[in-house]
């Protein structure tokens, strides 16, 4: 079997309220494979946030241990922290965070220039990126001149500009109307099944989640295994096989 993009074992995580210790994961076990979606749900204040920053090395657990790539990531080493996100980590949110200045084009090439790609091979990756999200026309216009759908599709596209292994998306819905939820999410499925990067997906929209290979609920810092009525891409609807099955 092959190694997962991602696992967390026995993961654990705990704020202080003055002396009070707030327990929000608990021996958390997740692994996620190359061109697997998952998504991630629970009720508000449950921690997915945090499980997400985790993942994510923007925040040390309190107990456990986090691989990626294979590379167990060990509190206190910064620097290998930091350069496992820059080369391994791609991150979506709520908000797209596009920079208003530039154009379309322009935000995609700043992560391919910060990995030091020269300025014409940056823009040519970037229009390969903005072809595949279906925004091959709209490389000139800022952000202000984009709907919210076609913003986020430049945010997703940014993300993967430096071709992560893992994708991590908090809420990427939460913003759009129903039409441009779907259109959103088909193409992230799409991207993460032909580019083989894994994605793991916080969201409240059950139909986002639907899209999803397999999803895992998060409640009382615990996680389970979790499927709404149908998965339209589980492993059952003939897409990507997965490590671990919903049921």
């Amino acid at each position: 079997m092959a190694e997962p993009v991602l696992r967390l074992s026995q993961v654990s995580h705990s704020y202080w309220q003055g002396r009070t210790e707030v327990p929000v994961l608990v021996d958390v076990d997740l692994a996620l494979t190359a061109g697997e979606t998952v998504a991630l749900v629970g009720p508000s204040g449950a921690g997915k946030s945090t499980l997400l920053h985790i993942a994510g090395l923007l925040e040390t657990p309190s107990a456990g241990e986090v691989a990626l790539a294979g590379q167990v990531v060990l509190a206190g080493r910064d620097g290998t922290r930091t350069r496992l996100r820059r080369t391994h980590l791609g991150f979506v949110y709520q908000n797209h965070h596009l920079m208003p200045e530039f154009s379309a084009l322009e935000n995609i090439m700043v992560p391919l220039r910060l990995a030091g790609l020269p300025p014409r091979v940056a823009r040519v990756r970037a229009g390969e990126l903005l072809d595949r999200v279906g925004l091959g026309a709209r490389g000139s216009h800022r952000p202000a001149a984009l709907s919210g759908g076609e913003q986020q599709r430049v945010a997703i596209a940014r993300a993967v500009a430096n071709q992560p292994k893992l994708l991590l998306a908090d809420e990427p819905t939460g913003n759009l109307d129903t039409g441009a939820a779907a259109g959103v999410t088909d193409m992230l499925v799409d991207l993460v099944r032909a580019t083989g990067l894994a994605a793991l997906v916080a969201t409240h929209n059950p139909e986002v989640a639907r899209r999803m290979h397999r999803g895992v609920r998060l409640e009382s810092g615990q996680l389970c295994p979790w499927a709404p009525e149908a998965l339209l891409n589980s492993p059952a609807a003939g897409r990507a096989p997965t490590e671990q099955e919903p049921t």
